[in-house]
């Protein structure tokens, strides 16, 4: 049995992961995908409020804090000076879904879409040394290059590509 398909979307800081990331996840959910989703953060940060019951246990030393409710789990994993888990790891906790998208993670070996804003941190662009991308989305004109270039904001075209590269069968 293989695993879901990957699909990345990579890019500089402000160049419209995220953004992208929420309307494909939004439309191909509509097309009847069972759709999750990978964010790698470079900092550090919570998910937790201060003061919270779930807070409390975590700050107390726990190793997993698991909240339930009946809409809703999660799993906190306190990392407590260890390694961060590899990409491998992360997917292999991760419940059977067709395709899990993955934000950040820019040197994974899988295919991705380069996100590109004027208004990014840094506009250097990452597709000529990175031979997983696959298209280029962006906001204003790309000339210099041999990829598909969408606009940033197109996203049925976007999850059109999406759906043809990862070979997503017909959608439930």
């Amino acid at each position: 049995m293989t695993g879901p398909k990957l699909f990345g979307i990579a890019g500089w800081k402000n160049s419209g992961k995220t953004g992208l990331c929420v309307r494909l996840v939004t439309e191909l959910t509509r097309r009847g995908y069972r759709v999750s989703t990978i964010k790698h953060a470079h900092h550090d940060f919570d998910i937790d409020k201060v003061g919270a019951d779930s807070f409390r246990h975590r700050e107390a030393g726990a190793h997993e804090v698991t909240i339930v409710s009946g809409t809703r789990y999660a799993i906190m994993h306190e990392l407590r000076g260890g390694p961060e888990p590899s990409f491998e790891e992360i997917l292999a906790r991760l419940a059977p879904c067709d395709l899990v998208l993955i934000e950040g993670y820019k040197r994974e070996p899988i295919p991705k879409i380069e996100a590109r804003r004027l208004e990014a941190k840094n506009r250097e662009p990452l597709a000529p040394t990175d031979p997983y991308i696959t298209a280029i989305a962006a906001d204003h004109p790309v000339t210099d290059t041999g990829l598909r270039v969408f606009d940033l904001d197109d996203t049925s075209a976007i999850a059109d590509f999406v759906a043809q590269v990862t070979g997503l069968g017909a959608s439930g």
